[in-house]
């Protein structure tokens, strides 16, 4: 027999879960410093949009860069564009006028895009780096195992792999209930931060976090070592010393760029409670959000000469057309 103190507590905690919106207040020690941290940040975006897209119109414009190699690299840019677009934008805002506020229905849409986006690029780059052991390692096999039709096919399946393990986690965010605070101490709804905040049992809820968290980075990142670390093998076999020293200038680049995203996402998830050390994620997430994104377009393919030389020849073209 339910008696009506039952009911008023009931209805109570019903009434307080009804949360509409969080605040994000980002980084308030430095929010005098707002309108510089605003250009700053806005150019970095810029200057990442722009690099990525650069890519992405070079490798459909120009025939001889329609490859495995370069059909991977421009879906990853194109991933970037999106991933950083989920985040930056609300950022700048902040540092325009402080404390920001966001519906509770679309911090969840952020958060799951954030998360989606970034599983889908863990995945390219474990891709990515099979690519690349496939063409210095194997280049006799190589055209022979990759080629456009199973780029694409891995494209989907990592899109695929990600969207799952994504959806079944915020559809158990998604029941959480939320009575209060309503403050996210991040520039965005960032889901450890999210959780945090949760009035309900969310012991379930952070377990398949972390493993879907150890899941994504410690696969793509075991296949990412295992890749480089036979790289590394053969390049030290090369026979001439000029050869060697130009695949390790571009091997260490891309390793830089590896280090800085999966140690910042290491020290970011792979830690099964994920209301510790809440503040220092921020600036982690920076690293991926602001930092990764503007060198990635330099380290892989900016410094390329066949992505310089489809540069010029396209910009020969428009000239000539004009």
């Amino acid at each position: 027999m339910i008696t009506v103190r039952e009911t008023e507590i009931t209805m109570g905690v019903k009434n307080e879960s009804t949360i509409q919106e969080f605040i994000l207040e980002a980084f308030p020690a430095v929010q005098h410093l707002g309108n510089l941290l605003f250009l700053v940040h806005l150019l970095a975006y810029l200057a990442s949009i722009m690099g990525n897209m650069v890519i992405i119109i070079i490798t459909w414009a120009d025939h001889r860069l329609q490859t495995p190699m370069y059909v991977l690299l421009s879906t990853f840019s194109f991933c970037e564009c999106c991933f950083i677009t989920t985040v930056i934008p609300k950022l700048l805002s902040i540092f325009l006028s402080g404390r920001q506020t966001i519906p509770f229905s679309a911090c969840l849409t952020q958060a799951f895009f954030f998360l989606f986006l970034g599983a889908v690029i863990f995945f390219l780059m474990a891709v990515m780096s099979l690519d690349r052991y496939l063409a210095i390692c194997k280049p006799l096999h190589y055209s022979s195992i990759m080629n456009l039709r199973v780029s694409f096919l891995l494209i989907f399946l990592c899109y695929t792999l990600s969207f799952i393990l994504i959806t079944c986690l915020m559809l158990k965010v998604s029941q959480l209930l939320f009575c209060g605070p309503h403050v996210l101490s991040h520039f965005f709804c960032d889901l450890g931060s999210l959780i945090h905040l949760s009035c309900s049992d969310t012991r379930s809820v952070e377990m398949y976090f972390f493993f879907a968290s150890v899941f994504v980075i410690l696969l793509s990142l075991i296949v990412t070592i295992i890749a480089y670390s036979n790289i590394v093998v053969t390049v030290l076999r090369l026979p001439s010393a000029k050869e060697r020293q130009k695949a390790f200038s571009t091997c260490s680049s891309h390793l830089i760029v590896l280090s800085l995203m999966y140690g910042s996402c290491v020290f970011i998830y792979l830690k099964p409670k994920q209301g510790n050390r809440l503040d220092s994620n921020r600036e982690a997430a920076l690293v991926n959000t602001v930092v990764t994104p503007l060198l990635n377009p330099v380290i892989y393919t900016l410094r390329n000469k066949q992505v310089h030389q489809a540069l010029r020849d396209t910009l020969s073209r428009v000239r000539l057309q004009k």
